[in-house]
């Protein structure tokens, strides 16, 4: 098991280069007045590590502090430590530095010429060029969407910039330059500063002489550069397949009566639904635990025996979550633990874990750790840590759920779902979540999402901005409606009139909806809508779980990623792609009747109407309160199932595989049994469609990925849009074309 969850940390197989070596001894290198060793390594073709160390009066080299956040190695034929100036450009493989003093300064090109990064050290200060195109990443929350013209404190917090609209702050040193570069610096802990055409990084150590390790990335094709990051942080896990579903939370529990019957009312009202969280006392009156440090059940809202409200809740096939709050400040460790390593200390992830366990054993599904901002970034990934190791030493072969406000690069190793924090149910903070999203699925986690709703009421809490943050969250990884004002947080909220406990705060802005707002009849069936899209879509959607995996790909995508020579698409910060082929515009706009938004390139398809329409331009979308403006891309080939009411929930019609005509394309659909880690050792199916336009000819095949036994026959119904053309076929694992 221990070799199997490794293998699946994304340990990649390095690339054996050669170095073309050019070096004429001179001055020495210094930064400041100080002496410094240069360190220099080749990680791949494609990305290159340097390192300036600290030279102290004895001659001893200040290294890199160890870390848990980067897993890539060094070439080790490729690495070049150098005290003086050389003559001549530095060639580490593919990497062609050049190397100046005064102050010390390295020209990063790859060995085609292209220029790649320019970096300038000085005392506690790294500067690099920031040139033309928006910068993206860093993490999530604060200015969005492009990154330059404001400077980053990277403080981790609920509170650090503008948390009404931009949510908690969860920084990653790591940029992406659209103009074909990525940064991201491992040491030390700073701040980036992004005015002008320079970008400074600012150190916050105390020793100004501190010393400076970064990766850079080539990231003129950027689904490479999303490789290279995985491969510098660690692959994804592909998370259980019911998290592709939808979840409702909970606020205040009336008691286990209401447990019950919410989970009921979803059922009976046909609203699909997956998972259901719940929130720990001392955030709300009454939550699923006895105080909000407690890990005890609170009886008033579970009763005496919540190993039966649990079972009661499983058999209606709901997955059920709770909230965990205040961690040790100091955690650490592995489980299991290293050898020799203390692990009866209350802040080793062990210890921690066995204070879980008793919850655990009784069968949730998953947890809710919530705070954590005061954490150091390593008792971050550590929380992350235990909440991925811990479960799957209680249940060893089932993927486990953890859903955190924290985190740091490195998190998806375990999961690392996020959400951007309590932000004010407002319009521009609907607006804002998008381009939150999609900076954090760039340099974070592929799994990400909001509030749905937004977490504080306000005046401007409708059923319109409810639909209209409802139909963004289907096209999100986390698909979670949460806030208070819980009650109209359930799909079917608004056509009772009633709210739920209010639990206002003394913060600005916050306050109850407006009474003669909250009956809206035309909430639940539109919430009905994008539930059942969302169910439809499962195949599509699971298999761009596995591109995470597999590619570092995120589920949501700027359009950068795809279209990174077109201009205006690369500065979009209000749509993105879902997955390669379908293109998201939320209304994000009071009242709107139209959307406007940008095609790339190519014939797009109106996923509503069918209509095709030419790209490369902007285009205006009427829209009514139902519509959220969705396109499909000509050559996409997009699986859709019928709707479920849970994601394992047996169906007897098979997958419809909708190709859409105009321009050749691929899709793998990918498929295991959701609940294990056996995909680690290839038990999975991958199925390989390719539409060859011009032939008008659908090729389906093994994937070149499956080295696993071929798994059972499978129909699917083949649609060509437009035209409705249909044909049924059988796949027995076996390549075979049809003719249309």
């Amino acid at each position: 098991m221990k070799n199997r969850i490794l293998k699946n940390l994304g340990l990649f197989i390095s690339v054996n280069l050669t170095i073309g070596l050019a070096f004429v001894s001179a001055q020495a290198l210094t930064v400041g007045e100080h002496p410094v060793e240069l360190r220099m390594a080749a990680v791949s073709n494609n990305m290159v590590h340097i390192s300036v160390l600290q030279i102290g009066k004895d001659g001893f080299v200040y290294d890199i502090p160890k870390s848990s956040v980067v897993v890539a190695e060094d070439e080790a034929d490729m690495f070049i430590k150098l005290r003086e100036i050389p003559a001549d450009k530095i060639n580490v493989g593919q990497w062609h530095i050049q190397v100046q003093e005064n102050p010390l300064r390295l020209r990063i090109e790859k060995a085609s010429g292209r220029l790649i990064q320019k970096l300038t050290f000085h005392p506690g200060q790294t500067t690099f060029l920031l040139d033309e195109g928006p910068v993206l990443g860093l993490g999530e929350g604060a200015k969005q969407f492009d990154r330059r013209n404001a400077y980053y404190p990277m403080r981790t917090g609920w509170g650090e910039w503008e948390i009404e609209i931009y949510g908690s702050c969860l920084p990653v040193p790591y940029l992406i330059g659209t103009s074909g570069w990525a940064m991201f610096i491992n040491y030390p802990v700073g701040q980036f500063g992004l005015q002008g055409q320079v970008g400074r990084f600012v150190s916050n150590a105390e020793n100004v002489l501190t010393s400076t390790d970064i990766y850079i990335i080539d990231a003129e094709v950027p689904v490479v550069a999303m490789g290279e990051y995985a491969r510098l942080t660690g692959k994804a896990v592909l998370p259980p397949k019911w998290t592709m579903g939808y979840m409702q939370s909970h606020r205040t529990l009336e008691g286990p009566e209401q447990v019950i019957s919410v989970a009921k009312t979803f059922r009976n009202k046909k609203l699909p639904c997956d998972a259901l969280i719940y929130l720990g006392t001392g955030f709300c009156p009454s939550g699923w635990n006895k105080k909000l440090t407690s890990l005890d059940f609170n009886a008033s809202a579970f009763g005496t025996d919540p190993r039966s409200i649990i079972e009661t809740l499983h058999d209606d096939n709901f997955h059920v979550i709770l909230h965990s709050f205040n961690p040790h400040n100091y955690l650490y460790g592995t489980i299991p633990p290293a050898r020799g390593v203390d692990y009866t200390n209350e802040s080793h992830i062990a210890a921690y874990w066995k204070q879980h366990r008793p919850v655990f054993k009784l069968g949730i599904d998953g947890w809710w750790p919530d705070g954590g901002d005061r954490l150091t970034i390593e008792s971050r990934l550590a929380r992350h840590r235990m909440y991925y190791e811990g479960a799957l030493s209680d249940r060893p072969n089932v993927r486990p759920f953890s859903l955190h406000r924290t985190g740091y690069a490195g998190m998806q190793r375990y999961g690392g779902w996020v959400w951007s924090g309590d932000v004010w149910a407002w319009w521009q903070t609907l607006a804002a979540q998008v381009p939150v999203g999609l900076n954090f699925s760039l340099s974070g986690s592929p799994f990400w999402g909001t509030d749905i709703g937004g977490f504080f009421p306000t005046k401007e809490l409708t059923g319109e901005l409810y639909l209209r943050w409802f139909q963004f969250g289907t096209f999100c990884p986390l698909f979670r409606s949460h806030g208070r004002a819980w009650h109209l947080r359930l799909p079917w909220g608004w056509s009772t009139g009633k709210m739920g406990p209010a639990e206002l705060d003394n913060f600005g802005g916050v306050e109850e909806p407006d009474p003669e707002e909250l009956y809206n009849p035309e909430v639940e069936p539109i919430c009905r809508k994008y539930l059942n899209l969302r169910y439809r879509l499962l195949p599509y959607n699971y298999s761009l779980a596995r591109e995470a995996h597999d590619l570092g790909m995120p589920m949501m995508r700027a359009l950068w990623l795809h279209y990174p020579n077109d201009e205006e698409a690369v500065k979009q910060a209000d749509e993105y792609l879902w997955g390669r082929d379908i293109l998201v515009a939320p209304v994000v706009e009071k009242g709107a009747g139209e959307r406007r938004l940008y095609l790339p390139a190519g014939d797009w398809y109106d996923w509503w109407t069918g209509k095709k329409v030419q790209g490369k331009k902007y285009i205006t979308r009427e829209v009514d309160l139902a519509t959220m403006p969705i396109y499909v891309r000509a050559g996409a080939i997009i699986p859709l199932d019928p709707v479920r009411q849970y994601t394992d929930e047996p169906v007897r019609e098979h997958t419809t595989i909708h190709v859409y005509k105009g321009a050749n394309g691929e899709f793998s659909l990918y498929d295991d049994d959701g609940k294990t880690l056996d995909y680690i050792d290839n038990m999975f199916s991958m199925i390989h469609f390719r539409w060859d336009e011009m032939n008008r000819t659908l090729m389906i095949s093994p994937d070149d990925r499956m080295t696993g036994p071929v798994m059972e026959k499978r129909k699917f119904n083949i649609v060509l849009v437009p035209g409705n053309v249909r044909k049924e076929f059988t796949y027995e694992g076996k390549a075979i074309e049809l003719k249309f």
